[in-house]
């Protein structure tokens, strides 16, 4: 298997640390406010990616933090907390808005087919982690206090960007809106562990620190969370590409100055879903969640086949055209899987060609678009209806798109002579409301109604549609 790893910007032979058993982090949303459908192709993605390793026999061991505290709202470690935010926004507590979102946010999932990781966590839950982690970076020297806060020395480092080359200026004030000036680092790539009550002094959440009272930087959650629960040799860090710069740079600094070795093997960055005039936010635009999906008469899962016909390294762009052809081609899907009869045994021998086209296609790094061809393949095959239907529920394993239980779900067509029956009762009533005779138009409208049969009034006569 081939996994494009964004730390060396190449497609990498992928192998755990430990045979069998992979180690895989994800960084969480930030629970604020309901999680936007560009948000969800990451989860999506990193899903598929889980599950085709549990696929192929790996012991996935999955972890994902939950940030209900401490994320600002600029890479520089300065503006308005998000969580903050939230509460103003809604008048409660963070607390009642980080449950509240997180439970929305693991809602969505479930629609979407994302399985949960083994392991979740909020960060307010793991202080003490973090407060334990902080102090041995100050104790090696890869940290200093100034001006109320403790900063990491990015200084002490022989390379702080990994994942591409930055241009310093980018780090000026002014240079981008998100970069502020802060007088105490002592590089301008320095950034925050732990803010102390010298800043932010309406900040709900605060915790006793050996360096007074405060709560954590946004960063130091990911590595400390990581390093409890999967160890100090990580083999997949996933998460949107926008988080490989400050954070996910961050995170390497801060644990490998802290462990002292390197400490993930594979970076899984996933691209932007943008919209036509741009990167999808909460802030500009409509915007769009699974519950408006929904309100538009969209089965989420037609989302989740919307984003596997691309790769996920490539920026992908929402129109709402484009996801009513990927609804129309989700449901043709379902169709033909209906038309296959159940029964039989499937026979091993013919289905092992395809199951190593699927491999392939999602061995080499990833491709849902031709995993996706291959389940085609499948339905176009010579083989018999029980291999066609076990190698469907085979592949959907990965793809998660229920496709049997919808296939076994959805109403069997009736046979063509049922529609020559149904133009004969729709011109039985046309015939007797032109004599009138209300009452048998009235028997045979209900009789159609409870076929399923709906009826429009059109200038050419009287059309007729399944429901």
């Amino acid at each position: 298997m081939k996994l494009y790893n964004s730390a060396t910007h190449s497609k990498d032979e992928f192998t755990p640390n430990e045979p069998g058993v992979v180690r895989m982090y994800t960084c969480g949303p930030t629970v604020y406010h309901f999680a936007h459908i560009g948000n969800l192709r990451s989860y999506i993605m990193e899903d598929v990616l889980e599950k085709y390793l549990r696929w192929r026999g790996l012991d996935v061991r999955r972890v994902m933090n939950i940030t209900d505290v401490g994320h600002l709202t600029s890479d520089a470690d300065t503006g308005e907390d998000k969580m903050l935010k939230g509460a103003r926004r809604e008048h409660k507590t963070v607390l009642e808005i980080a449950k509240f979102y997180t439970d929305a946010f693991f809602a969505d999932c479930e629609k979407l087919n994302i399985r949960k990781p083994n392991t979740v966590v909020p960060a307010t839950s793991r202080i003490a982690d973090f407060i334990e982690m902080i102090s041995v970076l100050l104790e090696k020297g890869y940290a200093y206090v100034a001006g109320g806060n403790v900063y990491f020395d990015t200084s002490k480092l022989d390379e702080y960007y990994i994942f591409n080359k930055h241009n310093e200026d980018d780090l000026l004030v002014g240079a981008r809106e998100d970069v502020g000036l802060d007088e105490a680092k002592r590089n301008k790539t320095d950034f925050v562990l732990w803010f102390t009550k010298s800043k932010f002094e309406d900040q709900e959440l605060k915790w006793e620190s050996p360096w007074g009272l405060g709560y954590p930087g946004w960063h130091i959650e990911c590595s400390a969370i990581s390093m409890r629960e999967l160890g100090d040799r990580l083999d997949i860090h996933c998460g949107g590409i926008d988080n490989a710069f400050p954070h996910h740079t961050n995170e390497i600094a801060q644990s490998e100055a802290y462990c002292g070795h390197k400490w993930c093997n594979f970076w899984f960055h996933v691209h932007h879903l943008n919209t036509e005039t741009g990167k999808m936010s909460k802030s500009s635009g409509e915007f769009l969640t699974v519950s408006l999906l929904e309100e538009k008469g969209y089965d989420p899962l037609v989302y989740r086949f919307f984003n596997l016909q691309s790769h996920y390294r490539k920026a992908l762009t929402f129109t709402w055209d484009a996801l009513d052809n990927a609804s129309g081609a989700f449901d043709k899907l379902i169709a033909r899987v209906a038309a296959i009869p159940a029964g039989g045994e499937a026979d091993p021998d013919e289905m092992e060609k395809y199951r190593a086209a699927f491999d392939e296609a999602l061995g080499n790094d990833l491709n849902t678009s031709l995993a996706v061809t291959a389940l085609y393949d499948v339905l176009k095959a010579d083989i018999s209806p029980a291999s066609k239907r076990a190698l469907i529920a085979d592949f959907d394993t990965v793809l998660g798109l229920d496709l049997i239980a919808k296939a076994d779900a959805k109403p069997a067509e009736e046979p063509a002579e049922a529609d020559a029956e149904i133009d004969a009762l729709v011109a039985a009533r046309t015939a007797a409301r032109a004599a009138k005779n209300w009452a048998e138009a009235d028997r045979i409208r209900d009789e159609l109604k409870a076929r399923g049969i709906i009826l429009e009034d059109t200038p050419t006569g009287v059309k007729w549609k399944r429901a």
